[in-house]
C-alpha cells in the first residue's frame, strides 16, 4: 500500500450502531480497513423490537464490546419537546424526527470514546445524506480531536445491493431485501422511509411499507375523542391520565396509529443540495404538535405568537443541519422557553380516519375573552372607538395617495382598462 493511499493508524473505534443494512457491514469493514478494536454503541430512542438480539449480532460480527443506553427520557425532554415547543417544522411538513435524534447519539458516542479511550467513532450515515453532518457537527463541536470514519465516502460499496452482497459475504444477518429496500429509521418520536419506490415522487407508497399507522381506509368507523393536558408547554396527561414523556407519547402514538394519524409523504431539501423523497409515521408528535399550537392560539399574545412562527422555521432548519449544539440554538430555546410559561391547559381532538379535528381547548391563562368578541350587546367595548383607529392605522396608505392625487389630480384607479379582465 502506498503512502498516498495508507489509512491513518486508528486504535479504537466507536460506531453508532442501529443493526440496520448499513451499520451491520461497517463492524467487518472496520476491522478489515483500520485493523483496529470497534465498540459498538446503540442509543434506545425507542425502537422496541429492533433491539431485540442487537448485542448478540454486534459481537458475531466483529464488535469487542456492546453498549445499549436507554435514552428515551433524554431524549423526550431534551430535544424533542424543546423542538415542538418552538414550533419547529421542517419545510412545513417533517416534524424532524429523525434530525433531532443524531446530536443525541453523537453526543453520547462522544460520552463513551472518551470513556473507552477511543481515537474515533464511525457512523453509517451516507455520503448523500444529511446525517453525515449531523452527526460530523455535533462532534466537531463536543470532542474535535476524535478522528469521525465515515466508511460511505471511503469504501467502494455504492449503493444498498451493494450493501447486501457485502453483508451475504461476511455472513452478517440483516432485515433488508432487495424487494423490500427501504431505509428506515425508527424511535419512540417516528418511523421514517426512503428509497426503493419512493425513490420516484410519482409512485404512491406501497401500503405494506407502513408498519406503524392503520390506512385511514381501515380505521374505525366511529371518531375517537383524545385530551391532552399540558403545563408550561410539556404534556403531562392523556385523557386525564397523569404520565411522564415517555408514556405521554406512548400512549398517543398508540391512539393515533390506530385512526391513522400522522402520516406525511414529502419531497424535502436536503442539506447537502438535492431533494429527497420521505414518507413519515408520527402519530402522536402530530397530536402533540397541534396540541400545542392550539394552546398557544388562546394563550400568546398576538406580538408573541407571531414572532414565535419566525422562531419555529429558523429553530426548524438548525435542527435539520445538525446545529444543535450553536450558541444561535441555545438562545432561541431561551427565548422559547420564557414563552411557555403560560401555556398551560387542556385540548380535545376528536379523530377520524387520519383526519385530526380540533375539538376543544381551555386554559386558565387564556387571553380568549367572550365578552369583548361576543356579537351581542356588550359593556366593555364601543364600537365607535374603532373609527379612530382605522383612521390612525391607515394614515400611512392615506398620505401616500393623497400625494398620487395631487400630483395626478386624479386616483390612479380612475380609469379601468377592462381588456385586462377578458378572457379568450
Amino acid at each position: 500500500m502506498s503512502a498516498k493511499s495508507a489509512k491513518p493508524v486508528v486504535k479504537k473505534c466507536v460506531l453508532a450502531y442501529s443493526g440496520g443494512l448499513d451499520t451491520s457491514i461497517i463492524v467487518p469493514w472496520l476491522k478489515n480497513t483500520y485493523h483496529c478494536e470497534v465498540i459498538a454503541f446503540c442509543a434506545n430512542l425507542g425502537q422496541a423490537d429492533e433491539l431485540v438480539g442487537l448485542e448478540e449480532k454486534a459481537l458475531a460480527s466483529g464488535a469487542s464490546k456492546v453498549y445499549i443506553e436507554d435514552l428515551r427520557l433524554e431524549f423526550l425532554s431534551d430535544y424533542v419537546f424543546p423542538t415542538m415547543q418552538a414550533g419547529a417544522i421542517y419545510e412545513r411538513e417533517y416534524l424532524l424526527g429523525t434530525s433531532f435524534a443524531r446530536p443525541l447519539i453523537a453526543k453520547k458516542m462522544v460520552e463513551i470514546a472518551e470513556m473507552e479511550g477511543a481515537d474515533a467513532v464511525a457512523h453509517g450515515a451516507t455520503g448523500k445524506g444529511n446525517d453525515q453532518v449531523r452527526f460530523e457537527l455535533t462532534v466537531m463541536a463536543l470532542n474535535p480531536r476524535l478522528r469521525i470514519i465515515a466508511p460511505w465516502r471511503e469504501w467502494s460499496i455504492r449503493g444498498r445491493r451493494d450493501a447486501l452482497d457485502y453483508a451475504a459475504e461476511h455472513n452478517v444477518p440483516v432485515k433488508a431485501t432487495m424487494e423490500r429496500i427501504y431505509s428506515q429509521d425508527k424511535n419512540l418520536w417516528h418511523l421514517s422511509n426512503e428509497g426503493g419506490p419512493l425513490e420516484d415522487p410519482w409512485n404512491e407508497p406501497p401500503k405494506d411499507m407502513f408498519e406503524w399507522t392503520t390506512d385511514p381506509l381501515d380505521a374505525p368507523d366511529e371518531p375517537e375523542y383524545v385530551e391532552i393536558y399540558f403545563r408550561k408547554g410539556i404534556p403531562e396527561r392523556v385523557n386525564g391520565v397523569a404520565h411522564g414523556p415517555v408514556g405521554v407519547v406512548q400512549a398517543l402514538n398508540e391512539i393515533g396509529a390506530r385512526h391513522g394519524v400522522g402520516r406525511v409523504d414529502i419531497v424535502e431539501n436536503r442539506l447537502v443540495g438535492m431533494k429527497s423523497h420521505g414518507v413519515y409515521e408520527t402519530p402522536g408528535g402530530t397530536l402533540l404538535y397541534k396540541g400545542h399550537a392550539a394552546l398557544e392560539q388562546l394563550c400568546l399574545d398576538k406580538g408573541t405568537l407571531h414572532y414565535k412562527q419566525t422562531v419555529g422555521l429558523k429553530f426548524a432548519e438548525l435542527v435539520y443541519n445538525g446545529q444543535w449544539f450553536t450558541p444561535l440554538r441555545e438562545a432561541l430555546t431561551q427565548f422559547v422557553n420564557f414563552t411557555e410559561k403560560n401555556i398551560t391547559g387542556t385540548v380535545r381532538f376528536k379523530l377520524y380516519k387520519g383526519n385530526v379535528i380540533l375539538a376543544g381547548r381551555k386554559s386558565p391563562y387564556s387571553l380568549y375573552r367572550e365578552d369583548y368578541v361576543t356579537f351581542d350587546q356588550d359593556d366593555v367595548y364601543n364600537q365607535a372607538d374603532a373609527e379612530g383607529f382605522i383612521k390612525l392605522f391607515g394614515l400611512p396608505m392615506k398620505v401616500e395617495a393623497m400625494l398620487r392625487v395631487q400630483g395626478r389630480g386624479v386616483s390612479e384607479y380612475d380609469e379601468v382598462d377592462y381588456e385586462d379582465f377578458k378572457r379568450d
